[in-house]
């Protein structure tokens, strides 16, 4: 129990650290190239380092207390749905939007770096979490898995959207790409809200 535990408390901290470097450079590459997706990519990563901020709090505090508070995770499940239901919203707004102006995505040679780097990064860090939160039987670390795994597919879907558009001129398929994404998020969401999250491959 206290080797899963560590590694969870491992994860959670680099899952803190790559998404604040994250955060910044995003949002410093994309207002430098004036590039929306990227600022609003970026904005995403904070997203995902409060859930993480919350879920290392429990596990912190399970370590300590050396039990899990039923009454604690409850909340901090809650906590982590929201954060669903926020990039879903996230998704939705910034893709109608784009559809609605035929906003035409520019590209940033660091904001394409930094997004191939993530769609490498953050399925591995999902994977792990899920193992690690399978191992303890935790449902907040597998709550965190699922919302990582969906940033994944944010970052795959942004690189690929601003790919496409570079190559193929296709503006619209990141928009596409994201209402799907949000659609997942919402189911994940609503699982995580009732406590019912199970992470699937």
């Amino acid at each position: 129990m206290r080797e899963p535990l560590a590694r969870a408390l491992l994860l959670e901290r680099l899952t803190i650290g790559y998404n604040v470097a994250e955060g910044v450079i995003a949002v410093t590459a994309g207002l430098a190239a004036g590039l929306v997706a990227l600022v609003g990519f970026g904005a995403d990563s904070g997203i995902e380092v409060a859930a993480a901020v919350v879920v290392l709090r429990r596990l912190l505090a399970q370590r300590a207390d050396g039990e899990v508070d039923q009454r604690a995770e409850r909340r901090a499940l809650r906590f982590v749905a929201l954060t669903f239901f926020a990039l879903a919203a996230y998704v939705l707004v910034e893709g109608t939007r784009d559809l609605l102006t035929d906003a035409r995505p520019d590209t940033s040679p660091v904001g394409l770096g930094l997004l191939a780097v993530s769609v490498v990064a953050m399925p591995w860090l999902a994977r792990a979490k899920r193992r690690t939160g399978e191992a303890l039987g935790s449902r907040l670390v597998l709550a965190d898995a699922a919302e990582t795994r969906l940033c994944a597919w944010l970052s795959l879907s942004t690189f690929t959207g601003l790919l496409a558009f570079t190559v193929l001129g296709w503006s619209w398929l990141d928009a596409v790409a994201g209402f799907v994404i949000a659609a997942f998020a919402v189911a994940e969401g609503r699982e995580a809200w009732e406590g019912e999250l199970v992470e699937e491959d």
